[in-house]
């Protein structure tokens, strides 16, 4: 199914409306089926260029980009930003510029600054289209589409009903702002969030989220518990204590888990910081669906990449 208006860039969930959002979904869980259900894809963009314009690091992320792409049959680009001229001081827009010159025809950009994505797809030219690998804390579509995809999957379709905790460091975290965009656009019944409040945002990130200070009062009867990486990278000194203490108060270990709903599934966007946010035994253990979040990546990704290839 066809998106409308067609999908030339996907730069944030925000304000993507829902029935684009499902037909996103749907395409992945179709996709995700099954390799015997994807061959057609192999040749659906055979010739065309993709460029993975990663100006932050990312393992997951480029990595899923790169498969994906390849499997719709694409050429890809992997710009290696330390052997280019941004080293000598070129602008991103710059090094967009010449690359779109070259004829590539879809850039993935990951960077540290927000609002770059919008000025990339204001300077691109017709036939051109961007997809946002994450721009600071602000937005990363693709992880929001794998984590309600993920969900689908173990829940079924109707968010309604369900009970979802997001749980850390959700000031710093373009994943959490992604995730709680979908999670309200696909109706969910209520959405929790956990977190030490110099991590919790001031702003209208939060609006209508029932926000909790203590974990074992937030993940009673969940359904689903999104754990987010202490993102120290992006932190300012002092906004947390020691990791040992916020281990005992936001990290999710198995004794903590049993509160939840039995059937409930764990999350997490990685990378995992164990001990921390999350102990090896829930990690690795039957109700986390991690590696499944990985693999709907590429799935995810694959879909995205054939819609916005299909209308540049």
């Amino acid at each position: 199914m066809s998106i409308q208006p067609p999908l030339r860039h996907l730069l944030s969930l925000q304000d993507l409306p829902r029935p684009a959002l499902e037909t996103l979904l749907n395409d992945a869980d179709r996709i995700a089926s099954g390799p015997s259900r994807n061959s057609s894809l192999r040749e659906r963009h055979v010739g065309r260029s993709v460029v993975n314009l990663f100006f932050e690091a990312s393992t997951r992320t480029r990595s899923s980009f790169q498969i994906a792409a390849q499997r719709i049959g694409a050429d890809v680009l992997n710009f290696d930003v330390a052997q280019s001229s941004a080293r000598k001081g070129e602008t991103l827009l710059d090094t967009f510029l010449n690359l779109q010159a070259m004829g590539c025809e879809l850039f993935v950009v990951r960077v540290a600054e927000q609002d770059v994505l919008q000025t990339l797809a204001d300077a691109s030219r017709p036939g051109v289209g961007l997809v946002n690998a994450g721009d600071g804390r602000a937005n990363h579509p693709t992880q929001g589409l794998l984590d309600m995809l993920t969900i689908r999957q173990h829940k079924g379709r109707d968010f309604s009903a369900l009970r979802v905790l997001l749980v850390g460091d959700i000031l710093h975290s373009r994943v959490a702002r992604s995730d709680l965009h979908a999670l309200r656009t696909l109706g969910t019944g209520e959405i929790r969030v956990c977190g030490p409040q110099a991590l919790l945002p001031g702003d209208a990130t939060l609006d209508g989220c029932h926000v909790f200070d203590r974990l074992d009062a937030a993940i009673e009867g969940v359904d689903v518990v999104m754990m987010l990486r202490l993102q120290r990278e992006r932190m300012e000194e002092g906004l947390i204590g020691s990791l040992d203490d916020y281990h005992r108060d936001y990290g999710l270990g198995a004794a903590r888990l049993r509160r939840a709903s039995p059937e409930a599934i764990v999350t997490h966007p990685g990378p995992m910081n164990r001990g921390v946010e999350i102990s090896d035994e829930v990690a690795d253990g039957p109700q986390s669906v991690i590696l499944q979040q990985v693999a709907n990546g590429v799935a995810v990704r694959m879909a995205v990449l054939d819609h916005v290839l299909s209308v540049t």
